[in-house]
This record gives structure tokens, sequence and C-alpha cells, in this order.
């Protein structure tokens, strides 16, 4: 069964090529997966009547119990052969259906073919996680299948609906699902779930989350709005998912916990009230519209109702009526939805006051709809008439079982009622598609012209339709067809669907016949079809009465002011939230902090007393403290950004000293090294900011401000004083010394930590800093983000007063060569002789672009004597970072540290000459390696990013240990220094050739007004 599946997402996958390459011919090579399916379900037919259900299943996350298992029992069968056929006949529909220059195409024959496949995939799933899983993805697809047309706002609407009221009804039915799989014996088993079904109170909540979900899905009340909203889609759309296949999901689901919680009086209540009240409001509501499509939508509104209400009531017989309604109703609806599409495709319009002559024009059209639309009232001898006798039979015998005897009455009456509505707008559809209408008038369509009067439109002429070819009409045909032969065999159909009958509780068993005898139900039978007809030839005094009765607001008036006021409100409440204040957010932040967590420890008693406190092992650990609290509190009461930068850098470095104290070289050593790019960074930016913070404070936001600060200093004292004596547990890291060495192959704990215990925290990690060095990069290049480097060689070449300097002009190279007595006096220095004097270069190339004012003796000398020490010392760290205080990540600080060295001596020019690179190249190679790892080690035969030992001697060297992992460690040292890299070319390259650019620019509008 897996395959299905496979078969169908290989051809969603190629369908864009297909139709690229045959266009909408294409159609016809993706219905071969759906039709598979419907294929492999009629080879499987022996072995689901003989009750040897074919299962499958794969083991997908152990822990939770849950699996990909499909099994094919007799209610997956129907569905299956209803998903694949139906499924097949509209892509076949599809390819004459469209345009072959419609736009979109490519798109939508992949999303349909798609959606089939999680239809196929969510009647096989036997596990009730992987079942929801394709539930949603209908969801998804069929949010992209309305919206199709998406340049219309009607279906952009349409399809935003649905996938509100849909999602919503999926998430309540997520927390029934998960609510059954933790209470079920079985797990989240579907069919050990059904067999042993769990009982409880939260099991009970469960089950009515599970009726929401079908509910919404299903199209009933009071989420039956989405359904007709939903017609602006295709017609292949409407057949497909409204008629056969994604509102029969939510009936598949009701009918496939029926046998297990139909007993309970909850279940039944919502059934009962949604069922008959979905049924008699969406007859009502078909019988007053004027488009085809929308008089079958809310037609299919109300038998989803009366379907729903069959299987769910939990009786044998009404299961069995249930189920060929399912059926007959796959076929009637989707051939009648096709029919449409045929006779919209013809004329141009489906407006049934502008139809007439279609039925005598297009002869097999009409016989299509006609047969279809007679199996959908129940005439016999079609399946819909078969379906509907052994309904009245089953509520006349069987009634409601688990409720009152009353109950059972409502009902019968709702769904005789209901039917003759089915009659009554049947008729009026078969009427107003093919009925011949000559004598009739012009209509108004109401549409106001440009002088505000109605618009006139006469029938559309039946000399004017275009005919169509057959695969166009053959489909729906054959559905048709499909509905007469079932509809004759009523008795060999009911074998193949009784055995999920069979499965309920209570009531008696049911059978399917064209004639039970003169009995009651034949009778009712005769008042449904008499007043429906009379119904139909009364139809325009009954629109008159709708039009005079008051009108509510309806269910979908409802959702639009409810979507509405939740705009509003979100609007509001992110106001108030979101003021883009940081402050603000960090104290709420705080606040929340202090009122949860900490006032559970300052109230309860495990604070310890004084003299179990500690305060320092060492005076020096005193010294740092000293340091660090009065920089806060300057910090906190600092106007000028710089000053306040500063003073947090002080506490940053005295925090790294407290590190060292402790023992942890390691974290103190990559302390300094991000404190001291993050100051360097913060000053970089500072540039572009005001000097001070606010001109004027408030001093009631200063003593607020303090008073959280002292609150959320106490309860971090607090925190640290309790935590370390409240474990229970042996902590985890005891073993990692051992398991450093002996599976990481490293001493230093806390590198094979990172580049081996914990890999997939730090691939995590190191990706979001790529992330974030682009996000930076991105708020500060203003027009695009150039890959150029700036180099000397490409500086503009301008001395003077101007804010960038040179002075490698040819003039100042062969003056500079004279003097050194290599060029003789008036003549030019040749190429070999400036190639020869290479040796004399300045080492900061870039130097001589800063203007004098900017340039500094003493840190240029400063950045020449450390820059090539820093280099091999980053090197040092990056492969001893195994063994000893190091690694990639505080390697990569080091040379990006020397990089802001020269970027600081030399300016933007003298970045490109320390680094020619692109921080791109970087940043991928970086996290390319380190993903390589987890590959290598698969390739290894191993788990990802498992760490492999290779100890070899190599002459003169000795014996030599290399280890997988120093590769991913190179890969972090790589995406680090091109973090870095990428900082310094937008904070700090960026932003100086913006300032220069301003600078110029009002130069020249001084020098300009001073002309003038």
């Amino acid at each position: 069964m897996l395959i299905l599946l496979v078969a169908h997402a290989i051809m969603a996958l190629i369908a864009p090529a297909l139709v690229t390459w045959f266009g909408r011919k294409a159609f016809l090579v993706v219905a071969a997966a759906p039709a598979g399916a419907a294929v492999y379900a009629l080879t499987m037919t022996s072995r689901v009547l003989e009750g040897n259900y074919p299962a499958e299943s794969y083991s997908w996350i152990p822990a939770l119990g849950i699996n990909i298992a499909f099994r094919l029992d007799t209610l997956s069968w129907l569905m299956l052969l209803i998903v694949g056929g139906i499924g097949a006949g509209v892509l076949i529909y599809c390819s004459a259906y469209f345009s072959p220059t419609a736009q979109g195409l490519r798109r939508f024959c992949g999303v349909l073919t798609a959606f089939a496949g999680v239809m196929v995939g969510l009647v096989l799933a036997d596990d009730l996680m992987l079942l929801f899983m394709f539930w949603e993805l209908t969801t998804v697809f069929s949010y992209l299948l309305i919206g199709h047309y998406f340049e219309k706002k009607a279906s952009r609407r349409a399809a935003m609906q649905a996938i509100i009221v849909t999602t919503a009804g999926g998430l309540a039915m997520l927390v029934g699902v998960v609510i059954l799989g933790v209470s079920a014996e079985t797990g989240f088993s579907l069919s050990g779930m059904i067999a042993n079904p769990p009982q409880s109170a939260a099991v009970t909540a469960g089950v009515v989350c599970l009726l929401i979900g079908a509910a919404s899905k299903a199209a009933l009340i009071p989420t039956h709005f989405w359904l007709p909203g939903a017609m602006a889609a295709p017609t292949p759309v409407s057949a497909y998912l409204h008629a056969a296949a994604m509102v029969k999901a939510g009936v598949y689901l009701v009918a496939r916990f029926a046998p297990a919680y139909s007993h309970l009086e909850v279940w039944v209540w919502m059934i009962v009230i949604m069922g008959c009240g979905t049924l008699l409001l969406g007859g009502y509501r078909a019988l007053r519209q004027h488009d085809l499509k929308l008089i079958l939508a809310y037609g299919t509104v109300s038998q989803l109702g009366l379907i729903v209400l069959m299987v769910g009531l939990g009786s044998q017989s009404a299961a069995l009526a249930g189920l060929a309604m399912i059926a007959s109703h796959a076929m009637f609806k989707a051939a009648l939805f096709l029919t449409t599409g045929v006779v919209d495709a013809a004329t141009g319009t489906r407006d049934m006051r502008r139809l007439t002559g279609v039925g005598r024009a297009m002869p097999m059209v009409a016989f299509t709809g006609i047969v279809a639309t007679l199996s959908m009232i129940g005439v016999p001898p079609l399946a819909g008439y078969v379906a509907k006798e052994a309904a009245l039979e089953a509520l006349l015998h069987d009634g409601v079982p688990a409720l009152a005897p009353w109950v059972s009455t409502v009902v019968l009456v709702s769904v005789v009622i209901g039917s003759m509505l089915t009659v009554a707008y049947g008729a009026r559809f078969c009427w107003g598609a093919f009925a011949d209408k000559k004598g009739a008038p012009a209509i108004a369509i109401p549409k106001l012209t440009s002088e505000g009067k109605p618009s006139v439109t006469d029938m559309v002429d039946p000399a004017e339709f275009k005919r169509q070819g057959p695969r166009l009409t053959v489909p729906g045909l054959v559905l048709a067809v499909l509905s007469l032969i079932v509809g004759l065999f009523p008795v060999q159909f009911e074998k193949y669907i009784v055995a999920h009958a069979d499965t309920y509780q209570a009531g008696h068993a049911g059978h399917l016949t064209l004639w039970a005898g003169f009995g009651t139900s034949f009778w009712l039978t005769v008042s449904v079809l008499t007043v429906g007809a009379l119904m139909f030839v009364a139809r325009r005094p009954l629109e008159l009465l709708q039009a005079k009765m008051p009108h509510g607001a309806d269910a979908e008036l409802v959702y639009r002011r409810f979507m509405r006021l939740l705009d509003n409100f979100a609007a509001d409440l992110t106001a108030i939230t979101q003021r883009g204040s940081l402050p603000y957010y960090l104290s709420a932040i705080l606040v929340v902090l202090a009122l949860g967590p900490g006032s559970l420890l300052f109230f309860g008693n495990d604070l310890p007393s004084a003299s179990e406190v500690r305060l320092w092992d060492t005076p020096a650990q005193l010294f740092a403290v000293i340091i660090i609290i009065p920089a806060v509190v300057l910090a906190a009461r600092s106007r000028r950004r710089i000053k306040a930068v500063l003073l947090v850098g002080f506490a940053g470095y005295s925090t790294a000293m407290l590190f060292l104290l402790q023992g942890a070289p390691d974290l103190a050593l990559t302390q300094v090294l991000v404190e001291t790019i993050t100051l360097v960074v913060m000053l970089l930016a500072l540039r572009r900011l005001p000097a001070y913070f606010s001109d004027r404070p408030l001093k009631a936001s200063r003593w607020l401000r303090l008073s959280v600060a002292l609150v959320i200093g106490a309860l971090a004292m607090g925190l640290a004083a309790i935590v370390p004596g409240a474990r229970i547990h042996q902590r985890a890291s005891i073993d990692f010394p051992q398991e450093a060495y002996e599976f990481g192959g490293g001493k230093n704990i806390v590198n094979v930590a990172l580049v081996d215990m914990r890999a997939w925290d730090t691939m995590g990690e190191i990706s979001v800093l790529l992330v974030a060095a682009t996000g930076v990069a991105s708020l500060i290049f203003l027009s695009r983000r150039s890959g150029e480097i700036l180099r000397v060689d490409n500086a503009p070449k301008k001395v003077g007063s101007g804010a960038v300097w040179s002075n490698h002009d040819e003039t100042d190279k062969n003056a500079s060569l004279r003097k050194k007595g290599v060029v003789s006096a008036g003549l030019k220095a040749t190429p070999a002789q400036v190639k020869t004097t290479q040796r004399f270069r300045k080492w900061l190339r870039a130097g001589s672009t800063l203007a004098p004012q900017r340039r500094s003796v003493i840190f240029e000398v400063v950045a020449r004597l450390v820059f090539h020490s820093m280099i091999v010392f980053g090197l040092f760290l990056l492969f001893s970072g195994h063994n000893a205080p190091g690694g990639g990540f505080a390697a990569g600080l080091v040379v990006g540290i020397a990089l802001i060295v020269r970027y600081l001596a030399g300016g933007r020019y003298e970045l490109g000459e320390a680094a020619p690179v692109h921080p791109g190249l970087l940043l991928g190679t970086g996290l390319f390696l380190s993903a390589g790892v987890g590959l290598l080690s698969l390739i290894l035969s191993g788990s990802v990013l498992q760490s492999f030992i290779w100890e070899f001697t190599l002459p003169l060297i000795g014996d030599v240990k290399l280890i997988s992992t120093l590769f991913f460690d190179i890969g972090v040292f790589l995406v680090v220094l091109g973090v870095v890299l990428d900082i310094l070319r937008s904070l700090g390259a960026e932003i100086d050739k913006q300032m220069d650019t301003a600078a110029t620019t009002e130069r020249e509008r001084i020098e300009e007004g001073a002309h003038r």
C-alpha cells in the first residue's frame, strides 16, 4: 500500500514537467496514479470479503508508539474505490476542461494529484497520528485548489475561509487524537483502538474533539458555509473534493469511530443535532439558488448531513444505509458537478435563468444529469433510491438506539422533510439546466449598469453552444451508469459493505433491496416524491416566500464579523504589547519571571540559611565582583551610549575572570573573545546612533527599572543558592570525562561535547549564526548586497580633502621609485622594475586611503606586530582544542579579532587586503563541512555526526591520532570567521562608505552654495 502513496508522490512531482511537455494531456498520464489505487482495491476484493485484511506497518517513532501503518478493511476498501476511481475520472475530465493556454495548469496538475495521494493515505492509514497527518495535508492541498484562480478576490477569500475553518477543526481533532492515543492500550493503532476502545471521561472529551474535526471537514453546521463558498474553485475541484474526497474524509472519520463510541449520549446528540440541522438547512438554501453549482453545493451540504446521521447513529441497519449513501452520493454528485462543468463550458454561464435548450442541444449531457439527479432524489431503480429506502427502514425499525423514542421520531421527520427538499431542488436543477425555456422573457440580473438600473440579459442562444468532446462528457456518463448498475443489483452490492455495518453493536442487520413491499417506508417514499414534485411546481411562490421571510445573520456573516473582530482585537492587543520598546519587552518578561517562579521561591521554605551560603572561594572572586557591581550600576545610570558599552565590557571581562578562577579556562577564553568582538561591534554600530540614550530620562521610569533589577537580582541569587542543592538524580555529565575520551577521542570535555556529544546543538547554533549575520547585513546594505571585495586597487583615486584618500596613482609610484634610485630622473618605471620592487611596498597598503587625521602610527605598528601572531594562535587553538582549551569557536573569534585589528588600523580597504574572500563563501563552506561530517559518519556505517578515530604512524613525525570531528571543528571555525567578517563588512565597511558618501555630498552642497 505504501507503493500507492509513492506513485502519487512521484506523479505529483513530475506533473509540472509533464504539463510542460504534453500540455493538458498530461492529466491523462497522472490519472494512472488514482486509477492504480482503484485497481488495487479491486484486486484485494476477495481478501477483504474473507476478512483477511491486507496490512503494512513500518516503525516510525517507536518511543511514542507511532508507526507508518496501513490497513485495507471494508470501509477503507469502499473509500479507496471512490477516491481512486472518481479521482481518475476527474483527472481525465481535466484534460479537456481547461484551455490549452490556461494559467497555472502545471501547479494545478501537481496539487490535484498530490491531493488524491493524501486521500489514499488517509483512508488506508491504520495509525491515528498518521491519519491526522494526511488529514491536515488535505486541508493544505484543498486551500491551494480552491484558490486556484488566485487573481480573483472570491477565490482567495473562499480558500482562506476553507483553510481557517478546517484548520480550526483540525486543531480540535489533534487534541482528541492525543487523548485517545495516550489512553488506548494499543497506542495510536487505529484498528486496535476500535477493537478495544478506551473508556473514561478524558476519552469522551477526546471523542467530542474528533467529532468537531469531522464536522468541520464534512461541512456540518455551524461550519457548513465554507463549502458553498468553495464553489469558486474550478469545477473538477468541486467534483472531486466536495463530492467524493475531502468532505468524505469527515464522513469517513465518523464511520470509522462510530462502532466504538456511538453508545455515548454526547456522540449521538452531536450527530443528531448536526446531521438533522445540516440536512434541513442545506436543502432549504438550495431552493433559492440560481447558480447550478451553488444548487449542488447546498445540496451536498444537505446530503452530507444525512450521510453523517446514518453512519453515526449507531445501529447496524442505519450504518448499512449510510455506507450505501456514501457510494451513491459520490457517484451522482460527482456526475452532476462534471455535467455542470460541461454546461458551463458549452454555454458560458451557470445561471439557470439564462439557460434554455441545453437538453435538446446536448442529449448525452442531459441524460447524464437527469440520471444522476434521479439517483439523488431517490427514484428507483437507482442507487440513491436503494440507499434512501434502507435509511427509512432503519429509522422505522431501530430509530436512535442510545436516546429516547421521541428523538427517533424527530430524526425520521427531519429525514422525510429533507428528502422532500432534495426532490424539489433536484427537479429545479434539471429544469434549470436542461429544459427548453424559449418562451420565457428576458430576465433582470441583479447587476447595476452605469446608469444605476438593473441590466437585462437575454437567454443564451442554443445555436451558440460549443460542442464538447468525449473526455468531458464520458466521465460523468460512466458515473451515472454505475449508479444505475448498483441500484439494479443491491443485494450483490450489500455483500461488499455489510462487514463494516456488522461491527456496530446496536440495532438489527439491515438489507439493501429494490422492493420491500407496501410498507411504511414505501408510502413515505411516495409522499416524499409527491410533495417534492409539488414544491417544484410551486417553485416561484416558494422563492417569493423565501425572499419575504426575515433573514437573520447566517453562519458566513457571523464568521466574517468574527474574523473582523478578531483582526481588530489582534491589532489592539499588538498595539499594547508590541510597542517597539526593548526595555518594555524585557521588563514584561522579567516581571512575569518574578511573579511566577520568583513568588514560589521567596514564599517557599527551601532558601538556605546565611551560615549555609559560601560567599567566595578565594578573595580574587571578591575582587571581580567589586568591579562588576559598580560597572553594571554605572551602566544603568549612564546617559552616554559609549560609556554604557564600555562599562558593560568591564563587567563582561570581570565575569571571564570569575570563570577562570572557577577552573573553566575554555569558558573564560570564549567569554573574553566574545566580549572583545561584541565591544567592537557595538562601537561600530554606535557611530550611526545619537550620543545619548535620552535627552530627559524620566525619574519614575528609572526607579521602576531599578526595582525590577533588584528583584530579578535577588531572584537570581536565590536560584543560585537553591538549585545546586535541589538535585535529586545523579547529574548526566558525571560520565562526560570518560565518554569524551573513549568515544570522542579528546581530553577537552567542553570541546568534545560541542563537536560530538552535542553536535546537533552546535549544528543548529552555527546555522543561527549564519542567519543572524545575513540579517544584520540586510539591515545595513541599503540598496543591494554587493559581492565586491574592497581592495586598494579598486579604491577611488582621489587625493585631497575628500573622505577617501589614495596615493597609488602613477605619478606617486614613479616618484617613490625615483627616490629609491630604481628609476632615473625624468623616466617612468617599467612593469619589470615595478615587479622587482614589490618588497618595498607598505605592509598596511590601505592605510594610505585614510585621511591623515584618521591614521594612527602606533596602532598601525601594533597591528603589524600582532596580526600574524594572532593568526598562528588561532590555528593553534583550532588544532589543539580537542585536548586543551580552544576549539573552532575560539579559534574563529581570535582570527576574527585579528581582522578587526587590521580593519581598525587601515580602514575598509585594508579589510579586503587582509581577507580577500566573500563572507558567504566562508559561511557556506563551514556549514557544508560540518554537515559533511555527518554524512561521512553514515558512509562509515555509523550514526549521523558520530566520531571516528584513525591512529597511524608517519615517518619523522611519529604517532598521529586523527579524529573526524576535527573537520566539524574546522567548519565551526569557518562559520564564526565568516560571521565576524560579514559583520565587519556591514557594520564597518558599509557604514564607512555611507558616512563618506554623506560627508562628500554635504561638502559638495556647501561648496555649491558658496559658489552661488
